[in-house]
């Protein structure tokens, strides 16, 4: 959520970003509701200002007839005032909530992902001289994934990661973490049950509320908890798709000191996406699957952009180093306006190949939001000078677990049904395993 005084310097430019991220909206009308507010507001100052002054003028003896009905005036003035106010302000409100950030000069205009651009490709697909099999395949025939018992479990698109399966995974988790916290990440792992503002706040609700039909989140619907003082707490609760809400939260409603910045975190989770948008899609195998663990790079950098840029770049390039070093060809893209969500100023895309879609699929996102994010969480710093400021805020993801299994699994198979561990992996399996054979 941005400053209406920054809308009101641009409304133009706003109103070209809200058309080029496909988002609907009325700058015209949110500044009719903002003039509306602002006057109602001021009504209500000033009114309680008098009802102050009045009330130091009755304190001593009786009050009189007169002032009496005057007092009793005031309050009904007040009283019409503040509900004029209380029915501008849903509308006011649900239309700030979708202003979007005007995306950075260099980010291509386009209408969806057809428009991103490919930046930068590295490595050569692999070209095999036997018949490759999927990951599918492979993770039944190693006995290292269970498809089949994982929906009868969990249901839809539900999985079992077992034997060496289960130890990648582990592996590439730990690799994430160790590597980040080389490169100076503090290494965390947040909650995974978070509340409505923490969702709202880092811009993972389309509104200003849960919206069930649209939000891939899932809501927990048995939300009552007892509090340490036995009160109910009938809060609502949700389960993060990406340690990054949580981590974006954690400084939620204070002040940090400018020699605190930049604070970058590497949070390690389980995600829960409820995947509503993507009916249809990828319907087979790990590619897009409810649950699953990831590593996710956050960072808190002060009010520059030229410095968040750095920053970005940094994220980016640890992501392109991690695929290096396993051994993953990729592409990097750079994400069109229509792709990005309303917040984002600037979002990169790491993409591996994978040769079962003969293609690259997305293994990661790198985006920087600017303020939108820290003044919606309330996440500010403090100048040498005292000047308060809110923090830009960065997120990149390390390693989400099932594309990189799956890119691992296809592209280190060998023609016996055997699948080579990269060798960077392999001191993070039990006994150093350097391959998966069948059982």
């Amino acid at each position: 959520m941005l400053d209406i005084k920054t809308i009101r310097e641009n409304p133009e430019g706003f109103k070209e970003a809200a058309q080029n991220k496909n988002i609907k909206l009325d700058v015209d009308r949110l500044l009719v509701l903002d003039d509306e507010r602002k006057e109602n507001q001021e009504i209500i100052d000033d009114l309680r200002a008098k009802r102050n002054e009045h009330a130091k003028n009755t304190k001593n003896g009786k009050p009189t007839e007169e002032q009496i009905e005057e007092g009793k005036k005031i309050k009904e003035q007040i009283a019409k005032a503040e509900e004029k106010l209380n029915a501008i302000l849903p509308e006011y409100m649900e239309l700030m909530v979708k202003v979007p950030n005007i995306p950075a000069p260099d980010v291509p205009v386009g209408k969806d992902e057809s428009g991103n651009v490919e930046i930068e490709r590295f490595g050569n697909p692999r070209k095999f001289d036997f018949e490759p099999k999927d990951h599918i395949t492979l993770g039944k025939e190693l006995d290292i994934i269970d498809f089949e018992r994982g929906v009868k479990v969990s249901g839809y698109r539900g999985y079992y990661m077992k034997n060496e399966g289960a130890s990648l995974q582990m592996a590439l988790m730990m690799y994430a973490l160790e590597k980040l916290i080389q490169k100076g990440f503090t290494p965390v792992i947040p909650p995974t049950l978070v509340r409505e503002f923490v969702l709202f706040g880092s811009g993972y609700f389309a509104g200003k509320t849960f919206n069930e039909g649209v939000d891939e989140i899932y809501k927990i619907e048995n939300n009552k908890e007892i509090e340490s003082d036995g009160q109910v707490n009938k809060d609502y609760k949700f389960l993060i798709g990406t340690a990054e809400p949580s981590l974006l939260a954690y400084y939620a409603n204070e002040v940090l000191d400018k020699k605190q910045l930049p604070i970058k975190f590497c949070g390690f989770s389980p995600c829960y996406r409820s995947e509503i948008g993507s009916y249809g899609k990828d319907t087979k195998g790990l590619y897009r699957v409810h649950e699953f663990m990831k590593v996710e790079q956050v960072c808190l950098v002060g009010a520059d952009v030229e410095e968040s840029d750095k920053l970005h770049q940094e994220m980016l390039n640890i992501s392109k180093e991690m695929h290096k070093e396993i051994g993953l060809p990729y592409r990097v893209l750079r994400i069109c306006t229509g792709d990005m969500s309303a917040g984002k100023y600037k979002m990169f895309d790491m993409e591996a190949w994978i040769p079962s879609r003969g293609g690259y699929g997305e293994t990661g996102s790198a985006s920087n939001f600017l303020d939108w994010q820290a003044r919606r969480l309330n996440v500010r710093y403090k100048e040498e000078n005292g000047e308060k400021k809110f923090v830009y805020m960065l997120n990149n993801t390390a390693i989400p677990s099932p594309r990189f299994i799956i890119s691992i699994l296809e592209n280190f198979q060998n023609e016996d049904g055997t699948v080579t561990i990269p060798e960077v992996l392999r001191k993070y399996m039990p006994g150093n395993t350097d391959v998966i054979k069948k059982k």
